[in-house]
């Protein structure tokens, strides 16, 4: 039986309709910014907590748009799989990654292509944003 990690996500867009991916220290795999849910926790509000520490984005929680649960093999940990709650949320603000965060980089539909993606990402994620438009 695989372990899951449940993890509160942002589809974050900036106003050239681009998205944010982050990469954390160590590790090859683009995702999108957010974390662990803490016990207790509303998603959306650890959302808005992780966004804080990585990268420095504080955010109006009745903004994000609530894009459902998905589920993927976890990018990181070998064995787990993530339950992602996932939000959209407009930004037009800098984000500078902090953190565990070792890399930020805006993207939109052609450039993701030449990064390696989160199991999470490619299959869920990268669809919606490509269905935005």
């Amino acid at each position: 039986m695989t372990q899951s990690i449940h993890i509160a996500a942002a589809l974050l867009i900036d106003p050239c309709g681009k998205t944010l991916l982050v990469r954390k220290r160590n590790t090859t795999a683009f995702m999108q910014p957010g974390g662990k849910i803490e016990p207790g926790e509303l998603a959306v509000n650890a959302l808005a907590r992780e966004l804080d520490e990585e990268i420095g984005v504080q955010i109006d929680t009745a903004q994000a748009h609530f894009l459902g649960m998905f589920r993927a093999p976890a990018a990181n940990e070998p064995g787990f799989e993530v339950r992602c709650e996932l939000f959209q949320i407009s930004i037009d603000v800098p984000v500078n990654a902090a953190a565990e965060i070792e890399e930020a980089v805006w993207v939109d539909r052609h450039s993701y292509a030449q990064l390696q993606l989160a199991p999470l990402t490619l299959d869920h994620v990268m669809p919606i944003y490509l269905s935005l438009r």
